[in-house]
């Protein structure tokens, strides 16, 4: 009887260190995907701060250009505001097409673009810009390995136990790379 007693008491003690590790597993990437997230936060905040500066910029040489610089501070501001990851994608989809009209503007005048400060803001969002990629491939990668876990045997019984759920990916439209055209 008392080595039944010991069997049980084992048994009960291995499910409940199995569970206990799965839980801290679950725990334990929840969390690295949600530092990933903060350091995409971090450049996007970057991003953010610049765009003021490169729309005053060009302000001063293209003032005719009055909606496209609205358009620029609409989409930053809706890409500040977003509370999702799907929002956040979409809104960041929104500002990447009205900057690229804010540089098409800026494209129309030389003296703006041989401006040291204009080069300066250009290079650090070109900066940015790369960096934003990186974090977000952090990301990814990181809600890629967390949701992969999630839908595992066994820990997908302690997920769904304990209310974990998977985390949505950031995915940004890239622009559509045409084909060249050759003619001869």
């Amino acid at each position: 009887m008392t080595v039944t007693i010991i069997v049980i008491v084992a048994i009960v003690l291995l499910v409940g260190l199995t569970l206990a590790l799965l839980y801290n597993k679950l725990v334990r990437l929840r969390n690295r995907v949600e530092n990933a997230w903060a350091q995409v936060d971090v450049q996007l905040r970057r991003r953010y701060d610049l765009i003021p500066n490169l729309v005053e910029t060009v302000k001063g040489y293209a003032s005719h250009e009055r909606a496209t610089f609205e358009e620029v501070t609409q989409a930053r501001t809706a890409a500040q505001q977003a509370g999702t990851v799907e929002n956040q994608a979409q809104a960041e989809n929104m500002l990447t097409a009205a900057l690229g009209k804010l540089f098409a503007v800026a494209e129309d005048y030389p003296e703006l673009r041989a401006t040291e400060n204009f080069q300066q803001l250009q290079s650090q969002l070109e900066e940015t810009e790369g960096k934003i990629a990186i974090s977000r491939q952090v990301y990814n990668d990181t809600v890629l390995t967390y949701d992969t876990a999630l839908e595992s045997v066994p820990t997908n019984i302690v997920g769904s136990t304990f209310n974990f759920v998977e985390k949505p990916y950031f995915e940004i439209e890239e622009p559509v790379r045409e084909a060249p055209q050759v003619r001869f």
